[in-house]
């Protein structure tokens, strides 16, 4: 039952309000919010740059609320109803709503819902993936012809929705037992940046032609952003990022695991590679390798880790995600010492590829 007490829920969802300031994609295109129902009226814990775009709201006006204060006088009865009934049920639900932005223009908004449950199965978030209907939704055209658009526009929100699930529900699950036995819950404050990578991808999936492959993904597109978007929220003056990553399409299940991977090894790297020094670079490349898989290799030229750290292990939540990525992927990982510094290779076979 809902209620008002403190909760690791809460905990998390506060502090991806706080982080989530600092996150910027000016291109993003998709809207994203994420409610917590274990709180009394189910309010908003997170929000992406696009949903700011979206509704003019800032987060500091957004953060706490239901998302009914989008909702206004012309909103239809009716299409609420049926969005109700979906959460009451703890189901997928699609309605398009007239919402209302910060201005008091009107728009009428597309907005998938699904739950998130944690590793027990219990209801741990709902998920919001939104889109703004256009005049271009309702061009002129046969019907044919905008049957066949609208089908696709809906096919690729739903498409981004059950994507995300999953690997949310990875990342909720892991912080949800770490938060157990954790007494540092600074180690949480992450959480916006690993949904945020979610999010880089899901853009690149609206970016897919018409008469593209929309089960595959351009990988070094992909981690190029990653990594771009990574150095720009955890890098700092004196430290360089690098980036070079060939491009291949891999299926859009594998590409969600390499982008978090190569995520949480390239922040891992700017958190703790420069401890005490001002200044340094960090490399993260991406290849192929010859019996078709590719090679993911992070480095840098900072302090090393030590003799007596073994990493990835049990004991961090990033340690645990980065095991459990590359179990996933059914590859190799392989931490050492390089002339200067510490390097970190990922090996993943062809089959890892294929999602």
């Amino acid at each position: 039952m809902a209620d008002d007490r403190p909760t690791d829920a809460r905990a998390v969802g506060e502090v991806m309000s706080e982080t989530g300031a600092s996150l910027v994609f000016s291109r993003s295109a998709v809207a994203m919010v994420i409610t917590n129902p274990n709180i009394r009226d189910n309010p908003i814990v997170y929000i992406n740059d696009a949903f700011m775009r979206l509704t003019g709201y800032e987060r500091s006006a957004v953060i706490g609320r239901n998302c009914r204060f989008l909702q206004g006088k012309e909103t239809d009865a009716k299409a609420v109803d049926v969005l109700r009934r979906g959460i009451e049920a703890q189901r997928d639900v699609s309605v398009d709503l007239l919402n209302y932005r910060s201005d008091g223009e009107s728009f009428v908004n597309r907005l998938v819902i699904t739950p998130i449950p944690d590793e027990d199965g219990q209801l741990a978030y709902f998920l919001g993936i939104q889109k703004k209907l256009t005049e271009d939704d309702g061009a002129p055209g046969t019907l044919a012809q905008m049957a066949t658009d609208a089908e696709r526009a809906d096919g690729q929100l739903v498409e981004i929705q059950h994507r995300v699930k999953n690997h949310l529900a990875m990342i909720i699950g892991m912080i949800r037992m770490q938060s157990r036995s954790s007494e540092a819950p600074q180690e949480f404050a992450t959480l916006s940046r690993r949904i945020e990578s979610l999010q880089l991808l899901y853009e690149e999936m609206t970016r897919i032609p018409p008469d593209g492959n929309e089960d595959r993904i351009a990988l070094g597109s992909y981690l190029s952003r990653v990594g771009n978007a990574v150095g720009h929220l955890d890098g700092r003056p004196g430290i360089r990022v690098n980036i070079e990553a060939v491009d291949m399409a891999v299926a859009i299940d594998s590409a969600t695991r390499i982008g978090l991977l190569a995520s949480e090894l390239l922040t891992n790297a700017l958190q703790h590679a420069f401890e005490g020094r001002d200044f340094g670079s960090v490399e993260m490349r991406m290849a192929t390798l010859a019996q078709g898989g590719v090679r993911l290799t992070v480095s840098d030229d900072g302090v090393g880790i030590s003799d007596d750290v073994h990493w990835p292990d049990d004991t961090t939540l990033g340690g645990r995600i980065v095991s459990r990525l590359v179990d996933g992927l059914g590859g190799s990982l392989h931490v050492g010492r390089g002339a200067a510094g510490t390097v970190v290779v990922v090996d993943v076979p062809a089959r890892g590829l294929r999602g």
